[in-house]
């Protein structure tokens, strides 16, 4: 045997060890992939991991940690040395897995339906009633097809003498099936000899199943196809890598709440070209979270009158609503009378020792026998941490007990299982393994023909410490792949397809939708205004600094700008223009939570980003973070006048490559066209207003004030190539208003819209007012020879720019009604603009 392997392995004989027998010897299934594993060079062995480390980050897997600081986007971490099951073995677990979901979705049926467990005693009412997973509303609901439990997990264990506990039951909405998914693409090819020589079983059959499953399920009406959806909490949930992950993986449409509406006793999906019905919802959201109206009403994640659907039928859930009441660890121990009365069987797999200290023999059992068990919440709904007995002394072991008595139905006990160990890779010893505790988490999922099939292996979960007791994801745990081994020949259907063919090309996203347009488009507003709000900001900065912190009529006129377009607070009426202005700018650049400022532009931007992120580019994102994490490390350091101003300089050249990101790394779709609509509504907004309001101050009369304007709209350089001479009126207004050449005047944005607008009309069949361009019109019509030999210095108020004030702003009023149009016809679907946008 290799003593370079297991150098510093353990070997105890409290726990099960996965690879070794007690004698020491290496077990039959694992000869195999020790040997191989022993003969791996260590410079091969370092490309393997560094191989799995590499492909982990390019894709993105991660799993975030709530209340982590370094949680966020936190990478999952994988051990690359597989769990590995003997086919006999496994034929044994799969069955007692199926049996088990079989089991549990009896009992949902029955609880909501006819409660016979209740009448004839074998659960406790007060089991039932008395937790908030139960959902009084579900009650007599009839689920498409009879099934409740349409996938399962169940998380197991071993015991020292080898046999498989189930530790856990996961009814509500089950994770990890995704990540076992993505361990195995990774570890299949850190180690490919030994995957296929082996023989190792595939995951796609289980996948294939689910859809199919999914499918037959789906309440259809005459003439319609099944549409699935998997429904999300969103980009903020610690697994929503997996989410976006399978929904990928399955060909379903990721949806968050706000993506979904209920017309009557229907459930449609707000894409870009209209409403299309929603037959199953493959849910990832808790229960109480799914309908405001009836569950939870402070809930912004859920759809409304989703449970009426579910009432008339219209809609399968997966799982259904309330199923989430069965993740109850008090009911292991009615389990193996409830098989016996539900399915006429003996349950094939017990679960670990628990008692529910609802019922007084078992609480008597528990003050006794305290410090040889695990006190653990009742309730999936309560929020504790485990209590091992032995570990309380003095005060702290009595005031548990004191509580146990105060409300005994809220807690369970279970008896302290030795978890297994299994070998994991060591990094920080040269060719060593590892010994650490590890859990199965296994999988069962409705298939086609409404029976459980079991994926062959599942997520291998590995506790950080060696003597721990609890496995957890959100303890900083890792995870396995898992190999379960075949006698026989290895199934080669996958899910992903070898090859394509012609009616397999897409081109562009047809369905997207409705959130990921609209977070589209106002990651196109945000992105402009930033950079606006960025480059005013800086030109009163330089101004500032250049007079040494004087109010000049120049100083003066930008600040008053900016407090009229919304980048700076009004100040209070006794207060003078411009007092406390070196205060109120860094505020402007740094405070997040002052309206109007830079830095809450940042994180708006940010926000809609985060919920487009599949869309955005590697090199993307991380501009968008660097530039987020830059202005958080710059407010922290109380910057200067000078220093702000070069972190403006920073922002502008992030806000460059952003626009360059989206013009040469997007995709020319339906999505990327909203996105530059965003853009040029926003800039157009900011040139018309800002124009506009210049031409009516009168501070704006002072010197420089029209050079501060052209640099503001980033059209210094164009003047002075065009006219070499300082600025005056008439050629700074047809360069900022009416030269179509501009990118950065008003008419390029308004030709610019008119030709995706009229696109959008051709293939959208959109029909807008004609507001806009009736502004664009009459802005067009203006005499430009009014403002000939104007001196703009010396006016107070004139009627030109008077009226060319009052043209612009039109066009701003029109551009907003034109963004609440696009709002009420692609993103809400309400209103009388929606009423033709039923999807075909």
């Amino acid at each position: 045997m290799a003593r370079t392997l297991l150098a510093i392995y353990p070997h105890s004989a409290r726990r099960y060890d996965e690879m070794l027998m007690a004698d020491g010897d290496v077990r039959p299934h694992w000869r195999g992939f020790f040997n191989h594993l022993d003969a791996v060079s260590p410079e091969d062995m370092h490309q393997r991991l560094d191989f799995a480390d590499r492909r982990i980050l390019e894709n993105g897997v991660t799993y975030n940690v709530y209340a982590d600081p370094n949680g966020a986007d936190r990478p999952w971490v994988l051990d690359p040395v597989p769990l590995i099951i003997p086919p006999d073995e496994w034929a044994e677990i799969s069955a007692a897995v199926a049996q088990r979901a079989a089991l549990l979705n009896a009992i949902l049926a029955d609880l909501y339906g006819p409660q016979t467990l209740l009448a004839k005693g074998l659960l406790p009412p007060a089991l039932v009633y008395g937790q908030h997973g139960y959902l009084w509303p579900c009650q007599g609901i009839q689920p498409p097809g009879g099934v409740w439990l349409h996938h399962y997990a169940v998380d197991l264990a071993r015991s020292p003498n080898g046999r498989w506990w189930v530790i856990a039951d996961r009814t509500q909405a089950p994770s990890g099936a995704g990540y076992a998914l993505e361990n195995r693409l990774v570890v299949s090819r850190v180690f490919p000899e030994m995957f296929r020589d082996l023989h190792v079983q595939h995951l796609a059959d289980f996948f294939r199943d689910q859809q199919e499953g999914l499918t037959k399920l789906a309440p259809l009406d005459p003439g319609e196809q099944p549409h699935i959806v998997l429904l999300t909490p969103g980009p903020y949930n610690e697994t929503y890598f997996e989410h976006a992950y399978l929904a990928r993986y399955l060909g379903f449409p990721l949806v968050e709440g706000q993506d979904l509406t209920v017309r009557g006793d229907t459930v449609f999906l707000k894409t870009l070209r209209g409403l299309k019905r929603v037959h199953v919802i493959l849910r990832r959201q808790d229960d109480d979270y799914c309908d405001p109206l009836e569950l939870r009403g402070d809930s912004a994640l859920g759809i409304p009158g989703l449970i009426n659907v579910a009432r008339a039928g219209r809609v399968a859930i997966a799982n259904a609503l309330g199923s989430g009441l069965l993740a109850s660890g008090a009911l292991m121990g009615f389990l193996p009378a409830i098989c016996r009365e539900l399915l006429g069987e003996k349950l094939a797999m017990p679960s670990i020792a628990t008692w529910w200290c609802g019922e007084k023999p078992a609480l008597e059992f528990v003050k006794e026998n305290f410090d040889d068990l695990v006190i653990k919440p009742a309730y999936p709904t309560q929020r504790m941490e485990p209590v091992f007995g032995h570990e309380l002394e003095g005060e702290a072991r009595e005031e548990m007990l004191r509580r146990i008595e105060a409300r005994p139905h809220a807690y369970v006990a279970q008896e302290m299982v030795n978890l297994a160990q299994a070998p994991t890779w060591s990094r920080a010893h040269e060719r060593r393994l590892i010994a650490r505790p590890v859990g199965l988490r296994a999988y069962a999922a409705v298939n086609g023909d409404g029976e459980y099939s079991v994926m062959p292996g599942g997520l291998t979960r590995v506790a950080q410490g060696a003597g721990a007791r609890i496995i957890s994801m959100q303890r900083g745990g890792a995870s396995k792949d898992t190999w379960v081994l075949t006698n026989g020949p290895v199934s080669e259907f996958t899910l992903l397809k070898p090859s394509f063919g012609v009616r397999d090309l897409v081109r562009a996203g047809a369905n997207l939708t409705s959130r990921v347009v609209e977070n589209l488009f106002w990651l196109g507003r945000y992105s402009e205004r930033f950079d606006d709000s960025a480059r005013l900001l800086r030109v009163a900065l330089a101004r500032l600094v250049d007079v040494g912190g004087e109010k000049t009529q120049a100083v003066a006129s930008v600040l008053e700008l900016a407090e009229r377009l919304g980048v700076l607070p009004t100040p209070e009426e006794d207060n003078e223009v411009g007092e406390g202005s070196e205060h109120s700018l860094l505020e402007a650049i740094y405070d997040p939570d002052q309206p109007g400022s830079l830095a809450g532009n940042i994180r708006s931007l940010m926000w809609s980003a985060s919920h487009v992120r599949e869309r955005l580019s590697l090199d993307h994102w991380q501009s968008l973070n660097r530039l987020l994490r830059e202005q958080q490390t710059a407010q922290k350091k109380h910057p200067t006048l000078t220093e702000a101003i070069a972190f403006l300089d920073r922002v502008l050249l992030v806000s460059s490559s952003l626009n360059g990101f989206a013009m040469d790394n997007m995709t020319r779709d339906d999505g990327w066209r909203f996105l530059i609509i965003g853009r040029r509504l926003e800039r157009l907004s900011f040139l018309a207003r800002g124009v506009a309001d210049f031409l009516r101050m009168e501070s704006a009369r002072g010197q420089g004030c029209l050079e501060w304007l052209l640099e503001m709209a980033d059209s210094i350089i164009t003047y002075r190539s065009r006219y070499s001479r300082h600025a005056e009126l008439l050629p700074v207004i047809d360069l900022l208003v009416f030269d179509e050449s501009n990118p950065h005047g008003v008419s390029f944005q308004t030709n610019v819209l008119g030709r995706y607008l009229e696109r959008m009309a051709s293939e959208l069949g959109a029909d807008y007012d004609q507001r806009l361009s009736g502004a664009v019109e009459r802005l067009r019509a203006f005499d430009l020879g009014k403002l000939e030999h104007l001196q703009f210095n010396q006016c107070r108020s004139c009627a030109p720019c008077e009226e060319l004030a009052t043209l612009l702003l039109d066009l701003d009023a029109a551009a907003a009604h034109l963004s609440d149009g696009l709002a009420m016809r692609y993103f809400t679907h309400v209103g009388d603009v929606s009423r033709q946008t039923m999807a075909l």
